[in-house]
């Protein structure tokens, strides 16, 4: 246990910088940030909401109070999932923004994640076991491929040959028009049908990562004298592959999740952006070019917890599987 509190310590530590840094991001860049957000808002806007000029001087440190009166007055904003008001959809509060396109990025993420994981590791475990066939020479290859390619090139390629020309799935937006949002079969059906392409292109981009990473670690499990012995004492090979070689080869493929799951959240945005999907990426992209630093930094912030907690979410899973560290 005294690995795994020292483990979490060093995450809220994670926790704690990207907080920090995601401060620090406005009151580093040059020009006022204050000015550029009340350039987003009319006169009569600003009249009718005499107290938001503190208010933005306040979140991004315009104020004539200290760097760390403002940095702790964040925090605690922070701390109450008070992000202030986006300037790009004035007056709706940027936690209900975030609150609204979050839900569509984590499950294009999480649903193609885990099918990557799953069909990468089971791939490169075919392909390792039986090296030289058909599997090891064209599927391993064709996924290399694919992961080589930047995912906003793989999202223009199945949206012009699956979406355009085969008609096969739509190309943008999250659901239908004319469906309203709301946990109902006519909106889910809708949704899922849209995110449909998206996850396939995620799953295109980053299958080919787990499946290097799964069958150059099973051929050198495989010469082990565990196998070795399971071989000789006459098991079936299937049994072999699965319950002696794959179960001890799967613990480094599995500490790879959180490092692409990070990647897949940078090419988030432009997978987005192809697509129109209105997603947290998508959103962050439109922020970023639209001065809402209430927003980009919320989405900053929520972002980086996501991946942080990734990799708080693999650790446990080693500590879990590895007898070794539960030793430790």
């Amino acid at each position: 246990m005294r690995w795994f509190a020292r483990r979490l310590g060093f995450y809220v530590f994670a926790i704690w910088v990207a907080l920090t840094i995601n401060f620090l991001l406005p009151r580093l860049m040059p020009g006022d940030p204050v000015s550029g957000l009340l350039a987003h808002l009319t006169p009569a806007q600003i009249q009718a909401n005499p107290g938001i000029v503190h208010e933005f001087e306040t979140l991004l440190g315009g104020t004539h109070n200290s760097i760390w009166h403002d940095y702790v007055t964040y925090l605690g904003r922070i701390a109450h999932f008070d992000f202030g008001l986006s300037t790009s959809n004035y007056p709706t509060p940027v936690s209900e923004v975030v609150g609204r396109t979050l839900p569509y990025s984590m499950f294009l993420v999480g649903v193609a994640f885990i099918l990557a994981f799953v069909l990468g590791t089971a791939i490169g475990m075919v392909a390792a076991w039986r090296r030289g066939r058909a599997v090891d020479n064209v599927v391993v290859p064709v996924f290399m491929a694919l992961s080589a390619l930047p995912a906003f090139f793989t999202a223009l390629l199945g949206l012009y040959f699956l979406g355009l020309k085969a008609h096969w799935f739509p190309i943008q937006h999250a659901y239908d028009s004319g469906v309203t949002p709301g946990f109902n079969w006519t909106f889910l059906s809708s949704a899922f049908r849209h995110s449909q392409l998206p996850i396939l292109v995620i799953i295109a981009a980053f299958t080919g990562g787990w499946v290097l990473n799964m069958r150059t670690v099973m051929i050198n499990t495989i010469g082990e004298d565990y196998v070795l012995m399971a071989q000789a004492k006459g098991l079936p090979d299937r049994r072999v592959m699965t319950r002696y070689a794959a179960r001890n080869a799967i613990l480094p493929p599995l500490n790879g999740f959180a490092p692409l799951f990070a990647s897949a959240i940078g090419g988030l945005v432009f997978i987005e952006f192809v697509f129109s999907y209105p997603g947290a990426g998508l959103t962050l992209q439109q922020a970023v070019l639209g001065n809402d630093y209430p927003l980009a930094q919320a989405l900053l912030v929520v972002l980086s917890i996501c991946v942080i907690l990734a990799n708080l979410l693999m650790d446990i899973l080693n500590l879990v599987l590895d007898p070794r560290l539960r030793s430790a």
